[in-house]
């Protein structure tokens, strides 16, 4: 396949470029600054605000992968301007250039709209999204890591140090990066329209003391867990905003975010066995992670 490829240069995109590649498929992936050249990919130089731009990306592919959008932000308008107007730009550019298919990557934080404006944002990309004509598929995946992740990287530091700090209870599911690939990979073959939760096959997914003791084994410690009350993570997110301002992981947002109780998928949602299944065990991925640290001089 041509793929045109949004957020190429991010963590879950840099392994979609991997996969894509070694499959033998040719690559258009959108980048903001210069990069290296890559054999099987070509990139183009521009943002999601950029039309020009997104019309060179999309001009003679087959599919579009939409990776590319706002995790953190300081205000709603930095998730209006990532998440919703980079979508609908996106997704014009893809009509316009006659491309039939459009893979999303969502959120399962979209289940939730009301609990933070990352929800919100990625709920009404999706709007966009299913409304279009286009073969889309849409992807809600839940927590993220592997290799190259960047927002778990303090969850090891801390495990390392034999400490794990919790929100108050709650179950989340999770999914590695190469996996969640490996399933945008498939859906950009296919002209079926279908909106899908993703995760590594634990059925009712982890218990947030579970995934921190798994995060321990694989950094070789026994951790001492600590469930943090409501209260003291936002105030902690407020004194991350006062330390590092725009720059801030822990925002108000994020901490109604991961008070949730449930962030586990919806079984009925998972993708078809007959197109994907995943294939990395948590505790194989985490340990790999763990590594990808340490040859990194980061953990």
């Amino acid at each position: 396949m041509k793929l045109a490829v949004t957020g190429g240069t991010g963590f879950v995109g840099g392994h979609l470029l991997r996969l894509a590649t070694d499959a033998g498929h040719e690559v258009r992936a959108l980048t903001r600054r210069p990069q290296t050249e890559r054999a099987g990919i070509t990139w183009i130089a521009g943002t999601l605000n950029d039309e020009a731009a997104l019309a060179r990306l999309a001009e003679g592919t087959d599919a579009v992968i939409h990776v590319a959008g706002v995790v953190n932000a300081p205000d709603r308008d930095g998730f209006i301007a990532g998440n919703i107007e980079g979508t609908r730009k996106m997704l014009a550019a893809a009509e316009r250039a006659g491309v039939r298919r459009f893979v999303h990557v969502s959120s399962l934080a979209a289940r939730e709209p009301h609990l933070s404006v990352y929800g919100w944002s990625k709920a009404e990309a999706e709007r966009l999204v299913t409304a279009s004509p286009l073969a889309w598929s849409v992807v809600c995946p839940p927590a993220i890591y592997g290799p190259g992740d960047m927002e778990m990287l303090e969850l090891f530091r801390l495990a390392k140090r034999g400490l794990a700090l919790l929100p108050p209870g709650g179950q989340l599911s999770v999914i590695e990066a190469s996996d969640l690939a490996r399933l945008l990979l498939a859906l950009a073959a296919t002209d079926e329209r279908l909106s899908l939760d993703a995760d590594d096959g634990k059925p009712g997914g982890w218990s947030h003391k579970e995934f921190a003791r798994a995060i321990g084994d694989a950094v070789g410690r026994r951790v001492a867990t600590f469930a943090l009350p409501r209260p003291i993570l936002m105030a902690g997110a407020q004194l991350d905003r006062l330390i590092r301002g725009k720059r801030a992981k822990l925002t108000p947002d994020r901490v109604a975010y991961f008070c949730h109780q449930d962030w586990v998928i919806d079984p009925a949602r998972r993708p078809p066995a007959q197109l994907w299944q995943p294939q990395v065990s948590t505790p194989e991925g985490l340990a790999a992670t763990a590594a990808a640290y340490r040859a990194a001089g980061l953990l």
